[in-house]
């Protein structure tokens, strides 16, 4: 029987709920994204229906932090090392009825809030994700490119979304539930898990467009991690095993 995960409770800056505003929070987790900062900004800011943007630096030794902190319309946060613990961070912070979280690598579709106040509409859903489009970034498409969409069949499958599929969730429903546990990896499965034991979770038909970064550098591997450890982790192997096999692929 696998042992119950800790999860801290979330206390927002300050030790009381900031007054919720309506629209979107976005909470972004970073670490050495300098190539790709701004541009997810931009991305962000021109969207509609997002209320604030709130991105939380996990110890970047590149010019990161010094880029997010030129838009005066995001809020820039720091945590310790790790996805879980910085977007806790974030979440503790924002103000937003919903709280998304995006990785630097994603990127959202315009009609992102009309997509999430669809599927929030329905009482009995607490959450949502987006469905994932994996593309090669790179000038000269590699041969192996069209195989990128082989990772994408998960997120039309699975009831459970990961944090790249950009999971949304209602900012009450987030906090009741203490937030993200405190583990190296697959906090995104493990908090999927909990929502749906407290609701429905509905993944909608718009997608996200996906950097294939990670697969690209190592093809044979991602594809067998993103397929194998998900099975590992529910079958009881520890996050903090799992995490030793991880490329963190930048």
């Amino acid at each position: 029987m696998r042992k119950p995960i800790d999860v801290a409770p979330m206390k927002p800056p300050g030790g009381s709920l900031l007054r919720e505003v309506p629209g979107i929070s976005v909470v972004v987790p970073v670490l050495n994204e300098e190539a790709r900062m701004a541009q997810c900004l931009r991305n962000l800011l021109e969207l509609a229906g997002v209320a604030e943007i709130v991105v939380v630096d996990g110890g970047s030794s590149d010019r990161t932090v010094e880029i997010a902190q030129r838009f005066t319309n995001v809020v820039v946060l720091f945590a310790p090392r790790g996805r879980a613990a910085q977007m806790n961070v974030g979440a503790a912070a924002a103000a937003g009825e919903v709280i998304l979280f995006l990785h630097a690598d994603v990127r959202l579709p315009a009609d992102a809030a009309v997509q999430v106040e669809r599927a929030l509409r329905d009482g009995n859903v607490v959450a949502g994700a987006f469905r994932t489009w994996t593309v090669d970034e790179r000038p000269r498409a590699s041969w192996i490119a069209p195989l990128l969409h082989l990772a994408d069949l998960r997120s039309r499958y699975s009831r459970l979304p990961y944090g790249d599929q950009a999971i949304f969730v209602r900012s009450r429903t987030f906090r009741s539930l203490g937030g993200f546990a405190a583990i190296p990896l697959m906090e995104d499965l493990e908090l999927s898990r909990r929502l749906r034991a407290v609701g429905r979770i509905r993944v909608v038909p718009a997608v996200v467009t996906v950097s294939g970064r990670r697969f690209l550098e190592r093809p044979i591997y991602y594809f067998l991690l993103i397929n194998l450890m998900p099975l590992l982790y529910c079958i009881g192997v520890p996050p903090r095993v799992l995490a030793t096999f991880y490329a963190n692929v930048r």
